[in-house]
């Protein structure tokens, strides 16, 4: 479980940890605007969905330990290209090319390895545990990436230009593919090699297909796409810390990584809260928590509120959110998925609720853009209140579905119990 936590975080750093811990230097380093760094999320976003189905067959049938390496190798690979600085359509390409390295051969696998080890009754916990985990390594490697930039940029920040701020940050990424690579050798040594044998490559398809007509799974799709919104809204923190707060862009990089603490805390207390109480109720709760959190935010300004009440909605914000994402695949088991169906549905609801990798960078970016400074920033958190509240409207739909005999759900259904070997 330990090198699942290490692999499910480190493989992401070079598409968002970069981008979300150092966007005012990555924005001035590729010389790029809020709206360009968007739409690349965009080329993201797309190619990750392409996969997200394709990921979902291959983990039900090949074993964890190949898929996860492959993709870790790979990803690694893509950030020498990074370091290179390539123009705004090479910078496109890289990041389709880490939609398809992160997604196609990592994800399914990561959550179909995940839910074998939390067995029947604590999917709560070995959820929350795999999100706290990944937390921790998130915040850790945060803060030696943060740590690295510092180190090799001028003590005056104020006049700081590109020449000065591209070898720093060079380092950064450097240091991220190295982990990159590092975490491939531990899980290719570690993971043992089982392959899952049973169902056709055309059955796993199928049940792909068939799952889609699932309410269950469109309710817990929902869930997520209304969760990861608010995950993406993080990588904006950093930039309203340097254009709303007035801090320099290693201090705005700080603040994010110091949040990134929460996430162990929050994501293994929602764990253990999911299965003593519900997963659904739980996630309802937090998506009402953010309502009033991004409220105050975009209602609020340093010269009229002050920086402590804005500083502890943004903490809470922090909680919120990484309460969501340590507990929304349990509701797989919430839901009773046929363990069978576990690689199929998670590529499903991966499909449709990480489509905010294809929207939310694009509307953010021109919102930002619009109107830029304070008044973009409130603009963007009431954009996040009315998400979170059709959140708490999502959740009511899924706990209304569950109150039905959801076992019977899954199996009345012929095509699926033809695709039981």
């Amino acid at each position: 479980m330990l090198t699942l936590v290490l692999a499910g975080e480190i493989v992401f750093l070079l598409p968002f940890a970069t981008t979300r811990f150092f966007r005012p230097t990555i924005l001035e380093a590729f010389e790029l605007t809020n709206t360009q760094l968007g739409d690349m999320f965009a080329v993201y976003g797309v190619m990750a969905m392409i996969a997200y189905f394709p990921g979902g067959a291959l983990a039900d049938r090949f074993s964890a330990r190949t898929l996860l390496t492959a993709s870790l190798v790979a990803t690694s690979a893509g950030g020498l290209y990074m370091a290179t600085y390539p123009g705004p359509a090479g910078l496109a390409l890289l990041f389709g090319y880490f939609g398809i390295t992160t997604i196609l051969l990592f994800w399914a696998a990561l959550i179909r390895a995940t839910r074998e080890w939390g067995g029947h009754d604590e999917q709560g916990r070995a959820f929350g545990i795999l999100e706290g985990g990944r937390g921790l390594v998130a915040a850790l490697l945060a803060s030696g990436g943060v740590a690295l930039l510092a180190m090799f940029l001028p003590e005056n920040l104020d006049q700081l230009s590109n020449e000065e701020r591209r070898p720093a940050f060079r380092l950064v990424i450097y240091f991220y593919s190295a982990v990159t690579l590092a975490a491939a050798v531990l899980t290719w040594t570690l993971i043992p090699q089982v392959k899952h044998i049973g169902d056709s490559t055309m059955a796993l398809f199928r049940n792909a297909v068939t799952v889609l007509g699932r309410p269950l799974v469109w309710a817990q799709a929902g869930v997520i796409i209304c969760a990861y919104c608010g995950y993406k809204a993080l990588d904006n923190y950093s930039l309203y810390a340097v254009q709303v707060l007035g801090m320099n862009e290693v201090d705005g990089a700080r603040l994010t990584a110091y949040g990134t603490y929460i996430r162990p805390v929050a994501a293994i207390a929602a764990g253990f809260l999911a299965d003593r109480w519900a997963a659904g109720k739980t996630i309802g709760v937090c998506f009402g928590v953010l309502v009033i959190a991004y409220g105050v935010l975009a209602t609020s300004l340093p010269s009229t509120t002050g920086l402590n009440f804005i500083y502890g909605s943004i903490f809470v914000s922090f909680f919120a959110v990484f309460m969501l994402r340590g507990v929304y695949f349990a509701l797989l088991e919430e839901n009773q998925v046929p363990p069978y169906l576990t690689g199929a549905v998670a590529g499903t609801v991966s499909f449709i609720g990480y489509t905010p990798e294809i929207f939310f960078g694009p509307i953010t970016g021109r919102i930002l853009d619009a109107n830029p400074g304070p008044v973009g920033h409130q603009h963007y958190f009431l954009f996040l209140a009315v998400v979170s509240a059709l959140g708490v409207a999502v959740v009511a739909w899924l706990l209304l579905l569950q109150r039905r005999n959801t076992a019977s759900v899954w199996s009345d259904n012929p095509a699926l119990k033809s695709a039981v070997k």
